[in-house]
């Protein structure tokens, strides 16, 4: 065989055998490492991880056809309404050897707790971070920004405390944001609307305070925003009224005061806001038509007053409508969708009357 045909067999034969033995060596310890900082003792997840070929017989991992590293870890738990699905300890840095990873999920677990390794943000090809359902506490890293090409990250269900880094802004990748139900507090960036590409914005139970920015009235592929449960205060910004694709909108449980800005009935695509429980007052926009399909409106417990838009006849649909414990006052109008609702949902307000309230005077 001539010796140029030799050396390219010997490579071809050395990338294959490379292959079938798994990942490098190296990859393969931090493995190891990553999983000696963990305990899985009922579903026995780990005990796959034996051998050398990590890449096609090791539970959860997968690397690249074409370099061989380690790409992708995904270990997601039982869901919460079954019962084995447990691991315990905390997340090792070691895992930031692995510095070709794509995806890191490690989901649903219940009890790792510890931080999150700041390592993380070293990663240059980290698509999907998902770390939902743990213990996990501390602090977002501060570098999170960093981590150009991040996707997905979704660390809600935890303890996380601290605030919301200033560098979140620059993950001009991220499509969805999940950070509910921790113990996060502060203010959220002001430069927030510069993630130009997330679709949906997940902030609810937290301690977050502050205004809402108005950048985020420009972000143009923004369908779900939930900032409820937090302490947020000032307006309502009308720049979210102008947000083209925005579909839910939940501010419920927050101290915001101020009128409902005109644009924000006058949305095309909204179907559910939610802007009970605060301190919105004046009277409500005079805005509803044939735009306006709502399958939730929920305006309760605040501080509205004057009488039931007329327009609200003119939706083309309103499912669930709340209106009670506000100041309104007023004959209601006539025809749908407020002939199909129960008194309900005017109670405890001023003067109201008419449809399904005693007969006005």
């Amino acid at each position: 065989m001539p010796p140029r045909r030799l050396s390219f067999v010997l490579l071809v034969v050395a990338v294959l055998a490379g292959g079938g033995a798994g990942c490098p060596a190296s990859d393969r310890e931090a493995l190891l490492a990553f999983r000696s900082a963990l305990s899985e003792p009922h579903l026995g997840i780990f005990s796959s991880w034996t051998g050398d070929d990590c890449c096609s017989q090791w539970y959860g991992v997968s690397c690249d056809p074409t370099t061989g590293r380690v790409a992708d870890i995904s270990l997601r738990g039982e869901s919460k309404d079954r019962s084995g699905g447990l691991m315990y300890g905390r997340i090792s840095p070691e895992i930031c050897r692995l510095d070709r990873l794509t995806t890191l999920v490690l989901a649903d677990w219940k009890h790792i707790s510890g931080p999150i390794p700041p390592c993380l943000t070293s990663l240059p090809l980290l698509r999907i971070l998902d770390l939902i359902g743990n213990r996990l506490s501390g602090p977002i890293p501060d570098d999170i920004g960093n981590l150009s090409r991040l996707a997905v990250l979704n660390v809600a269900d935890n303890q996380i405390s601290g605030s919301i880094p200033a560098s979140l802004s620059a993950l001009s990748s991220l499509m969805h944001l999940d950070l509910s139900n921790n113990q996060i507090a502060g203010p959220i960036p002001g430069d927030f609307g510069e993630l130009r590409m997330l679709s949906r914005a997940l902030l609810a139970r937290n301690r977050i305070s502050g205004v809402i920015p108005s950048s985020v009235g420009h972000m143009t592929r923004l369908a779900d925003l939930d900032l409820a449960q937090n302490r947020i205060s000032g307006e309502i910004p009308d720049s979210l009224g102008s947000t083209p694709v925005l579909s839910s909108l939940y501010l419920d449980s927050n101290r915001l005061s101020g009128q409902i800005p005109v644009e924000l009935f006058s949305s095309r695509g909204l179907g559910i806001l939610n802007l009970s429980r605060n301190a919105i007052e004046g009277e409500m926009p005079d805005a509803f038509g044939s735009h306006s399909y709502y399958t939730a409106l929920d305006l309760s417990y605040n501080r509205l007053s004057g009488p039931v838009p007329k327009t609200l006849v003119m939706a083309a649909y309103v499912g669930h409508l709340d209106l009670s414990h506000n100041r309104l006052c007023g004959a209601l109008p006539v025809g749908s969708p407020l002939d199909h609702l129960q008194p309900a949902s005017f109670a405890d307000n001023h003067c109201l009357c008419g449809g399904p309230l005693p007969a006005c005077k």
